[in-house]
């Protein structure tokens, strides 16, 4: 059975390789694409199969899906060329004989109303509409979107965001690309859709709360309008288009759209997801 991973030169991709390898896949049986393959030639040295996949040219999608029987596809990143991208995929999938898509879709996809939240249920749409034996992996934030900005956070005494008194169910790519190995490895995914995050969500005032007890050191979450957020996103050097999608992020975690109480991600790993305090204890380490 041949496994493969778009984006593996990414986080989430590489670490979705790396949870099939532990899991026994064997290294042939699992192909690695990426625009750059120098990004990924490590994971060919370990016997992984790498081939080249850039979503703006088709000829390279089916040359890089040829002989799949399962396909993670990671949502791309460039948000305005999104669903572009995805449906040059699914095409390609389609063609190859793929008999099953695990696509990489956001929390609460199918109602929420964020910029983020609209492209993957594009997507998802696009899915139901070419009848692709399809699973639908619907990841909450990153708490790595959180912990990487702890210097920040210590530095500045503040989090700053526009989430309100929304709660986050936030977990790590780690966990998130152990459950696409599982949903890639067994038996029984098609046609499921997982909302998927930790098992204890947090407000943004709990997250400074959280970061102010591992370090001692004071840290408040201040609460801004979307657009003031924008404002100061594109103060630390932002691109204005990123920080408008990410203060429209945070305005959707104020609705309650990045939150799940399904449990599906600790129940699709075998054990609870990494907790908000553990993985800034990791963080500082």
């Amino acid at each position: 059975m041949s496994i493969v991973v778009t984006g593996a030169s990414g986080q989430l991709g590489r670490l979705t390789v790396e949870a099939l390898l532990r899991r026994g896949v064997l290294a042939a049986d699992i192909v690695a694409t990426g625009r750059d393959t120098a990004r990924i030639e490590d994971l060919g040295h370990r016997g992984v199969v790498v081939r080249r996949a850039d979503f703006a040219e088709p000829d390279s999608l089916a040359a890089a899906f040829q002989g799949a029987d399962r396909l993670l596809l990671v949502s791309t990143t460039t948000v305005d060329e999104r669903s572009a991208n995805h449906r040059r995929a699914v095409d390609a999938a389609v063609a190859a004989g793929v008999s099953l898509v695990a696509y990489t879709s956001m929390t609460q996809a199918d109602t929420a109303n964020s910029i983020l939240s609209r492209t993957h249920r594009a997507t998802e749409e696009y899915l139901r509409e070419r009848e692709v034996p399809s699973t639908l992996l619907r990841n909450s934030w990153y708490l790595e979107n959180y912990t990487a900005q702890l210097p920040l956070f210590r530095r500045s005494g503040t989090v700053i965001g526009a989430a309100g008194t929304g709660r986050i169910s936030a977990a790590s790519r780690a966990d998130y690309a152990e459950a696409a190995a599982v949903v890639l490895t067994t038996e029984g995914h098609a046609g499921a859709v997982y909302e998927l995050g930790a098992d204890e969500a947090f407000t943004l005032a709990e997250l400074a709360e959280a970061v102010s007890a591992a370090t001692g050191e004071p840290i408040a979450y201040t609460d801004l309008p979307g657009d003031r957020l924008t404002e100061a996103l594109t103060g630390v050097g932002l691109p204005a288009e990123l920080a408008h999608v990410l203060a429209d992020a945070d305005l959707g975690m104020s609705r309650g759209e990045l939150y799940t109480g399904s449990g599906d991600l600790s129940r699709l790993i075998g054990r609870p997801a990494t907790a908000l305090s553990d993985a800034i204890a990791a963080a500082l380490r």
